[in-house]
């Protein structure tokens, strides 16, 4: 996914596009950007000490297949000395970790963190509850599209999902900057067909990308 750093200038485009979305109707979008959603150290590290586990089975058939002996105080300071050399390492590189987690792991942190935000930004909170959260998590490259309780009864899930397909092929050509700007587009397409603008309308929310 993006790995480029987001510019004040594409800031600033993201910025205004989510004001002309917002122009045409009544609901309102929030942008976050998160470059990782969890830390990952102690399910790496979980998973590091289930692999050495596997490792050092096999390790103890194959001597013993082989007619050999290592006596069992050295294994187990072997054992020792692995599983601490593992750790540091993990620790002084905290890029590492994320590899040794399960897809389906990082998913769930990524989905949490997009809901934290939802709830932190108070995405959820407006007059008519018709806020849209579009939120990208950088390192697990994932993206969602949350929104509130007042579009889901009029917006379909397939909606958000194209939504989030076209954030995440920008993303994947390090586009991250205009896979948001279309986003917030489609979103403001959406929202204006179920959600045109009223008198008296105004801004509950920030129109900015929040780095985070």
């Amino acid at each position: 996914m993006a790995t480029r750093p987001i510019s004040p200038e594409d800031h600033e485009r993201i910025a205004d596009a989510i004001r002309a979305a917002e122009s045409k109707t009544d609901g309102e979008i929030y942008c976050v950007v998160a470059h990782a959603s969890d830390g990952y150290f102690f399910p790496a590290a979980f998973m590091a000490m289930l692999g050495m586990l596997v490792v050092s089975l096999a390790v103890g058939y194959g001597l013993e297949a082989w007619w050999l002996s290592i006596r069992l105080p050295h294994f187990v300071i072997a054992e020792l000395l692995a599983l601490a050399s593992v750790l540091i390492l993990l620790w002084a590189l905290p890029a590492l970790r994320i590899h040794l987690v399960p897809r389906r792991l990082r998913y769930q942190a990524a989905h949490a963190n997009a809901m934290k935000q939802f709830l932190a930004r108070n995405v959820h909170r407006t007059a008519a509850r018709t806020g849209v959260l579009v939120f990208v998590s950088i390192a697990e490259r994932y993206a969602e599209a949350v929104a509130d309780s007042g579009i889901d009864s009029r917006v379909g899930q397939h909606v958000w999902d194209g939504v989030v397909r076209d954030l995440t092929a920008h993303a994947g050509d390090d586009r991250l900057a205009d896979g948001f700007v279309r986003a917030v587009e489609a979103v403001g397409a959406v929202l204006a067909e179920h959600f045109p603008v009223s008198t008296g309308d105004s801004n509950e929310l920030d129109d900015h990308l929040v780095e985070i």
